[in-house]
């Protein structure tokens, strides 16, 4: 290794450069096999299996709460509040106050 590096120390400027070309192509090009040779084991192997699972089905919600004012606005009562819900709670209306009643439906 010694001699390689007085080696080196002896060349002028272009030849080191010129060098440098060689060894950063002949790198490459190793590095590009190296990495080709894991994918082409992987691709004989076949496909990955599928890991992730699917999310299940969850059945659709009803809306449990309506706005009194504004009879398409529904809420299911699950997740954050809508502004409509939490404006009416702080006018003084109770939350069984804009159940939807199931049983006249």
């Amino acid at each position: 290794m010694k001699q390689f590096k007085d080696t080196l120390a002896q060349m002028s400027i272009n030849e080191l450069w010129d060098v440098h070309g060689q060894v950063a192509d002949i790198l490459a090009a190793k590095l590009t096999a190296d990495k080709t040779e894991p994918d082409k084991r992987l691709a004989k192997l076949g496909p990955a299996p599928h890991t992730v699972r699917a999310r299940r089905p969850y059945p659709k919600v009803l809306p449990k709460y309506r706005n009194p004012s504004n009879v398409s606005e529904t809420w299911a009562g699950r997740g954050k509040q809508p502004r409509w819900v939490k404006k009416l709670l702080r006018s003084g209306k109770r939350i069984d106050d804009l159940r939807i009643d199931r049983a006249a439906t």
